[in-house]
């Protein structure tokens, strides 16, 4: 049988590990080298977007093409420069020298916005298939404190200028490997031949001589200066054959026991019978243990069918629940009719509409939840009677019941909190009582019963109110004014607008509320706003605009809170209203 030498095998699997590890760490500090060089190029793109963006602005804002060209030559005479773009607002190629950027399929890598959020101020474009990247950005004019997008530059470079730049550094890195990858071998080759592969040999050498009749005369003896591991190995060797001349000594004293040790057998029998006889006595008593636990699954059971009987209670506790919800809608929608008589009740009608759509939505989810909870009762019932109940279809029943309560549960307490929102709000609106109320959480109250509404928009409320601001007024008459100002803003200022912003502020200066509500939308001109508080202007009047909502706000605040309303607009930026009253206690 051919033999492997062991110092060459461990050198060998040293050594692979190394040149694994060597090849590993070169190729990672060559993509370091890499990274930080494409780096160091994209900063300097960034620094020549700095010094030439200003000069092509200018050039191509005063369509000086011929301008823009030579700016664009001097930039492709850099050496990392391998191509340039040079486009006006709409696109159109104003320069294009080396590399073109319609050559391949450039994408997007990162985005940069300025500090608005809303204007790309650059970002970095780059090709795998051609091996170029760049980098590209926009050219802005200011004006009069105004900036103009007037085109854009793409700077291209390429992996060539990245190698050429580190060429001289991979070189390095690969030599400077394969000068320690060849003396480690060397070294690690001499190590192993001295300390292993010889004291080796001659230990092997030796062990061939072992003669079984003299043991003694068997035992190493290794010249080994050092204490390591052929020493223990010589050591334990020579231990092993003096522990053999032990043994030689005990047999003899072991062949007179192995007599008595068939006595002791035989007790040893007598012993395992008495131990069957104990093991079965055991299984009986593990019998009486399930007879024992099948009485408990019976009880288990019976608590069952109990349980069964609960749940068919809460199921008709649910369904009497859910009739008086549906009370109360039909309460709602008579409320509804006799609110559409006036145009004042108008905004309100539409809301209650809404609403009862919101709240007839969580109503069918809870019947479908009923339904749901009906089936899995009858379907327990129909297994508890045939006894093929089993544990885990009764941990699936509990599960499935949890949730479809859960989910039963959810939408009954939402459209509990639907109906006392908006019950609010509608009792406010057709009562004159004054009352003390906390504005900030009647104004939340006001804009969650307007959600219906809202949510078919992007639109969104900001409201500033301290929390403690506590007030005595007509709480029905703050509701018309938010509610009239709200849907004015949603229907009219924030047409074709995606996403309008509506802002409330509220202060409290000793007795006095001051209110600023503000849109950014369409706005009013001079003309319009003039007339703004008159009944029957609207902007809709072609599409069925009454004019009164403004007007009823008017009134509202002169005449029911004895206060006073102005409006101020910019046509394109919106509108904003100004409100003060004082404290009614």
């Amino acid at each position: 049988m051919k033999t492997t030498s062991l110092s060459r095998k461990l050198l060998t699997r040293v050594l692979s590990l190394y040149f694994v590890l060597t090849f590993i760490v070169t190729c990672v500090q060559i993509g370091a080298e890499y990274i930080n060089t494409k780096n160091h190029i994209a900063s300097e793109l960034i620094t020549l977007e700095k010094t030439f963006s200003g000069s092509l602005t200018r050039a191509v804002w005063e369509l000086n093409t011929q301008q823009a060209i030579s700016i664009a030559e001097g930039l492709v005479a850099i050496p990392m420069i391998k191509g340039i773009t040079v486009t006006d607002e709409n696109n159109f190629v104003i320069a294009q020298l080396g590399v073109a950027t319609g050559e391949d399929n450039f994408f997007i890598e990162s985005t940069n916005v300025d500090k608005k959020g809303d204007e790309q101020k650059y970002f970095n474009v780059s090709s795998h298939n051609a091996g170029l990247f760049g980098h590209a950005f926009p050219l802005i004019f200011e004006f009069s404190g105004r900036t103009t997008k007037v085109g854009s530059v793409t700077l291209l470079s390429s992996n060539e200028v990245i190698f050429n730049r580190i060429q001289v550094g991979i070189y390095f890195l690969i030599g400077n490997a394969m000068v320690k990858t060849a003396a480690l071998v060397l070294l690690f080759s001499l190590a192993f031949s001295s300390l292993l592969t010889h004291p080796l040999n001659e230990l092997t050498e030796q062990i061939n001589q072992f003669d079984i009749d003299d043991p003694e005369a068997s035992k190493l003896h290794v010249i080994n200066y050092e204490n390591n591991e052929l020493n223990i190995l010589q050591n334990a060797y020579n231990n092993l054959i003096n522990e053999l001349v032990i043994y030689q000594e005990k047999l003899a004293l072991t062949q007179s026991k192995v007599i008595s040790a068939n006595s002791k057998l035989d007790e040893q029998n007598l012993m395992l019978e008495q131990e069957v006889a104990r093991k079965t006595s055991s299984l009986s008593t593990t019998m009486l243990k399930m007879e024992i636990q099948q009485r408990e699954l019976l009880d288990q059971q019976q608590k069952l069918q109990a349980e069964n009987s609960r749940r068919s209670l809460t199921e008709k506790t649910l369904l009497e629940t859910n009739n008086e919800l549906k009370g109360s809608i039909n309460e709602l929608k008579k409320a509804q009719e006799r609110l559409l008589d006036t145009e004042k009740m108008a905004a309100l009608g539409s809301m209650s509409a809404e609403v009862t759509h919101e709240i007839n939505t969580p109503i069918g989810v809870s019947i479908t939840s009923t339904t749901y909870l009906t089936d899995l009762l009858n379907k327990l019932k129909s297994d508890i009677d045939s006894n093929k109940l089993s544990k885990r279809e009764l941990n699936d029943f509990t599960n499935n019941s949890k949730q479809g309560l859960d989910l039963l549960l959810n939408n009954l307490e939402r459209a509990s909190e639907l109906i006392t929102s908006y019950k609010q709000v509608a009792v406010d609106q057709i009562s004159e009582k004054i009352r003390q109320i906390n504005l900030a959480q009647y104004l939340d109250e006001i804009i969650h019963s307007l959600h219906p509404k809202l949510k078919k928009t992007n639109h969104t409320i900001k409201v500033n109110c301290p929390n403690d601001a506590e007030i005595y007024c007509h709480a029905g008459a703050i509701s018309q004014i938010f509610t009239n100002l709200i849907i004015n803003s949603v229907v009219h200022g924030l047409k074709d607008i995606n996403r309008g912003k509506i802002t409330i502020d509220i202060q409290l200066n000793g007795e006095q509320v001051h209110i600023m509500y503000k849109d950014n939308g369409h706005g009013l001109s001079e003309q319009q706003l003039a007339h703004l508080f008159d009944p029957f202007f609207t902007t809709e009047a072609s599409k069925g605009g009454s004019g009164l909502g403004t007007h009823i706000v008017h009134n509202l605040v002169t005449d029911t809170l004895g206060g006073s309303i102005h409006a101020t607009s910019v046509v394109n930026e919106g509108l904003a209203y100004e409100i003060k009253f004082n404290n009614m206690h």
